[in-house]
């Protein structure tokens, strides 16, 4: 099997290659190579590994090579994320929507039908007059989205419809919960702080909450998704139900609960060490998002949420000690 993952140089694509390299096969077949596309070049062990070849350089222009190919399988993780949308129009419309159409061109000019997972998002919800926003959106909640971002997401899930409506691919779009912890550093997501909140005071650093401590969100741990974006491309079509996109499983919390967490597992001392300061750019961004979300179809497939966000908060430190980061991730922990 061959593979092209975009975005693979990216945490969640990184740790994607990574798991699927582990288990050496996908869908019950071997896999002979996995093709990382991205802007940035993948981390060291990925580009020395003999089962990988790293395309560097914009998505876009990679495209028209990938019909020249024969993948059978594509994860499609490539994004530009919410504040860079917000912040630069033009910006978002290339990233998201012009690289997607070109990708999919190119899958179907190279005749080859492969199957495609789609990384979308719960930024498809947001509230309408006409239609409001529940206090539960599930998978046949009506996605009315109310940034760029969501937008772009919507707007790519109904073209991998309908290039899979054609034949052209085996396509399933598969919506994720707001991934936390993240490491490393902040990014351009409007989301950021639901990882940072945890990450910097973990490093000993102080961390600035931009939304009320009330504020609910579903989240989902970097294991738990790459768990759903597995299962999703495993599932055969009858399985995955129709062409519409599904919501992956997640945690249903509060920024208060997320903190009472972090105070569970590390103390006091490094709960303190977040401050709110409310930043009206992204508490605007994040009220028109779900407070919560259930996941009726991913349950279906097997798919469950982690136990607790202590739990995430632990899968957290441990992964940070075993990638040999702990001097300077878990700076913080007494």
């Amino acid at each position: 099997m061959r593979l092209l993952i975009t975005g693979g140089a990216g945490f969640i694509g990184a740790r994607l290659v990574r798991s699927l390299l582990a288990q050496g096969q996908l869908a019950g077949k071997p896999i002979g190579e996995i093709v990382i596309a991205d802007q940035f070049a993948p981390p060291a062990d990925l580009a020395q590994h003999p089962k990988v070849k790293a395309l560097t350089g914009p998505l876009l222009a990679q495209c028209e090579g990938f019909s020249k190919t024969s993948f059978d399988g594509v994860f499609h993780l490539a994004s530009a994320v919410s504040g860079e949308c917000e912040a630069d129009f033009d910006l978002g419309l290339r990233s998201n929507l012009d690289s997607t159409r070109a990708l999919l061109d190119a899958l179907r000019h190279g005749g080859h039908g492969p199957r495609v997972v789609f990384s979308s998002s719960i930024a498809v919800y947001g509230p309408d007059p006409a239609h409001p926003l529940p206090a539960v959106v599930d998978d046949d909640t009506l996605p009315c989205p109310q940034t760029s971002y969501g937008t772009h997401k919507l707007m790519c899930e109904l073209m991998v419809a309908d290039y899979t409506r054609k034949g052209y691919i085996d396509g399933r779009s598969a919506r994720l919960m707001t991934v936390s912890v993240r490491p490393g550093k902040p990014n351009g997501a409007a989301s950021s702080f639901f990882s940072g909140i945890i990450r910097e005071p973990l490093a000993g650093v102080e961390a600035v909450c931009p939304v009320d401590a009330q504020v609910g969100h579903p989240v989902s741990s970097p294991g738990k998704t790459i768990e759903g974006l597995i299962r999703v491309f495993e599932a055969e079509r009858e399985a995955y139900q129709g062409r519409s996109a599904m919501n992956l499983a997640g945690i249903n919390i509060t920024v208060a609960e997320m903190l009472a967490a972090l105070e569970e597992v590390a103390g006091p001392k490094v709960r303190a060490r977040v401050r709110f300061e409310r930043d009206e750019n992204i508490a605007r961004i994040v009220d028109n998002w779900p407070k919560a979300a259930h996941s009726p179809r991913a349950a279906r497939l097997g798919l469950k949420s982690d136990a607790s966000y202590a739990d995430i908060i632990r899968q957290y430190i441990a992964d940070c000690r075993a990638s040999g980061l702990a001097d300077t991730a878990l700076k913080g922990l007494s």
